[in-house]
This record gives structure tokens, C-alpha cells and sequence, in this order.
């Protein structure tokens, strides 16, 4: 009998199903929420709302996309946390309702691993490579920035992490500072583009470890770019490229100096991007020209599986599926899980 997954994800502000079947992706399907584009943010209450309106007509879809029924699911996953509570309570009541009706096991997942694992998502037609364990995966994303060891499917160890902001935070939170949209990632790697990156520099903070710190990265780019402003009325708009160059590098070599010491330390070579930052193009080019310099497999995801999606969601249930790993109907979402050791 093959194992089919329903996937849930409803951590933030994207409502998504997705399902796998023995491991091969048949649908995935997201609804953003473009409500938040007005407040430059994401808003728990309105977050929350949307979700359950969008949720029924998400899992419908893809369970229509897949070509199967409700009665052909063996089980369904769901996001746990972390994430927005309100939120996370939507999608956890949904799959808690939707496995009790089909009398089929629970699955509780991490979105953190779940990021993680997209690279062991198989599509019909397309050909790629897994990683090999142990790898090290540069985890990054608006809420999160970790340096991971995974050891296999379901162990997995924290190397680093931020002490304050994240990466896409950072990105976020000066792209409000220039003017530009939420969220303003995508928004700073279009303009870096055609920038140089070379033009301005900004503080790099150092933890002297693993760890992360970009808080203050954030407060030197908002004192020069006010300080800018003052002497120069014309300042921002005239330099816009090149602001988000310099920005974006900064990151951009924050991030690599702690994953090349983390691969150097342990000796891993083996090397993956995962999360909603892992789209921006220089961060991928930096860490593709980093494997082909130094000898590492590198492992760089589709841009549609970094971002929040059901389908590593699904994944996720598939292998906890394969060892029993089931959640029992009290289960509640924590809005901090963290990644087990």
C-alpha cells in the first residue's frame, strides 16, 4: 500500500497543503495573504483570519491537484510550530479534525526541520541529487538564522543561531528604512542587481563563535543612511542600487564567514541552503562559489522551497510516518519550538 502525506503549513501568513506519496511530490498548493503588503508586516489577528478561510479551499485543491480522495490519505502532517500562535492553532485544529474523521495518524513537525528538508522532496520527471549525512545546513529565514548538523532524517543539532535578529529580518527592516515593500527581501536583491557592491560599508557584528548577530548591522545602516539623508536631501534615492549592494554583501558575508568555519570545525563537506533567504540570488551564488572553490557538494533548493510550503511539511511526515513517530489528539502548537537535538 503506498503511504500517502497530507501536508499542513500555517506558521505565518501562507496557508498550504501539499501531498507526497512515498516520498514523491504530487501537489503543493499556497495562498499568500497580500492584506499585510499596507502594514509593511505581518499581523497576527488578520494572519490568523485569513488562514481559516483560506484552509478548506488549500486542502481541497490539493487534494484534487494529487488526483486522490480524502478516504486515500494514510495520514496527515502538520506545522507545530514555530510560528505565529494564532495561526499555528488553525492549521493544528484542521489536521486534528481531519485525522480523527478519517480515523488515520497525527504527525506533529517542526517547520525548521521541515525547511531542512526539502531536499529530500523527489518530483515526478526531475532528477537531483540528496545530500549524504552528516551535512551542514545554513538555515535562514525572516524569523530564524541557524547553522544546523544534520545527522539524518530526524536528528539534527544546532551549531549556531542568532542571538537577536535574524538574516531576512535584517533584510526586511532596512528595506522599510529605504522606502521599499514588504517584504523587502526580494525587493533589496532586485536592486543589488544593479548595484556595487563595494560603495558603502556596514558594521559586521562578531560573536567570536557560531552564532549570529545582526542587530547591529541594523542600527549602523539606519544612523548612515540618516546621517546621509540630513547632509543630502537626494541621498537614498540616488544610491538606492547601491545601498542595497553594500547591504545585501554585508550580509551576505556575515553569513559565510560562520558557515565556512562551521564545515572547517567539523570537517563536514557537504553543504545546503534551506529557508525563505535561501532565495536571494547572491547568498546562492556565494555559497555555490564556495563549493566549487574549496572542494564541498553544495545543495541549493528550488526558489519555491525555500519559502514557507506544505510540501516539506509533508516530507517531514513521511519519514516520521516511517518510524511510528505519531501525535496523540491533545496535542498542542508551541509558538517556539526549537530544533531537537
Amino acid at each position: 500500500m503506498p503511504i500517502t502525506i497530507l501536508g499542513i503549513e500555517s506558521s505565518c501568513d501562507d496557508t498550504a497543503a501539499s501531498v507526497i506519496t512515498d516520498g514523491i511530490l504530487c501537489s503543493n498548493v499556497i495562498a499568500g495573504q497580500d492584506v499585510h503588503i499596507r502594514y509593511g508586516g505581518v499581523v497576527p489577528e488578520l494572519a490568523s483570519r485569513a488562514h481559516q478561510q483560506n484552509i478548506v479551499p488549500v486542502v481541497d485543491l490539493a487534494l484534487r491537484e494529487a488526483g486522490i480522495s480524502k478516504h486515500d490519505v494514510s495520514a496527515v502532517g502538520f506545522t507545530r510550530g514555530p510560528g505565529l500562535m494564532g495561526s499555528l492553532l488553525v492549521g493544528t485544529s484542521f489536521a486534528k479534525g481531519f485525522a480523527l474523521a478519517m480515523d488515520i495518524p497525527l504527525v506533529e513537525v517542526n517547520h525548521l526541520q521541515a525547511h531542512i528538508l526539502v531536499h529530500f522532496i523527489r518530483e515526478p520527471g526531475i532528477s537531483k541529487e540528496f545530500p549524504s549525512f552528516p551535512f551542514i545546513c545554513l538555515l535562514v529565514s525572516g524569523g530564524h538564522t541557524q547553522l544546523v548538523l544534520v545527522k539524518d532524517h530526524l536528528s539534527m543539532e544546532v551549531l549556531g543561531q542568532t542571538i537577536d535578529d535574524a538574516a531576512g529580518e535584517a533584510f526586511d527592516k532596512c528595506a522599510k528604512i529605504m522606502g521599499l515593500p514588504y517584504p523587502g527581501g526580494p525587493w533589496i536583491d532586485r536592486h543589488a542587481r544593479d548595484g556595487d557592491a563595494e560603495a558603502f560599508r556596514f558594521a559586521r557584528p562578531s560573536t567570536g563563535n557560531l552564532n549570529y548577530s545582526f542587530s547591529g548591522l541594523k542600527t549602523s545602516f539606519l544612523y548612515f543612511v540618516r546621517d546621509a539623508e540630513k547632509k543630502d536631501p537626494g541621498f537614498l534615492e540616488r544610491n538606492l542600487n547601491d545601498l542595497c549592494a553594500s547591504l545585501q554583501h554585508t550580509i551576505i558575508q556575515v553569513l559565510m564567514v560562520n558557515l565556512i568555519n562551521a564545515s572547517e570545525l567539523t570537517g563536514v563537506k557537504e553543504i545546503a541552503l534551506a529557508g525563505g533567504v535561501a532565495a536571494n540570488s547572491g547568498l546562492r551564488k556565494a555559497v555555490a562559489d564556495y563549493g566549487k572553490q574549496h572542494g564541498r557538494q553544495v545543495y541549493i533548493p528550488r526558489p519555491a522551497f525555500t519559502t514557507d510550503n506544505a510540501a516539506m511539511i509533508a516530507i517531514n511526515a513521511y519519514y516520521k510516518y516511517l518510524k511510528n513517530e505519531f501525535s496523540a489528539q491533545n496535542i498542542v502548537p508551541e509558538a517556539r519550538l526549537k530544533i531537537s537535538i
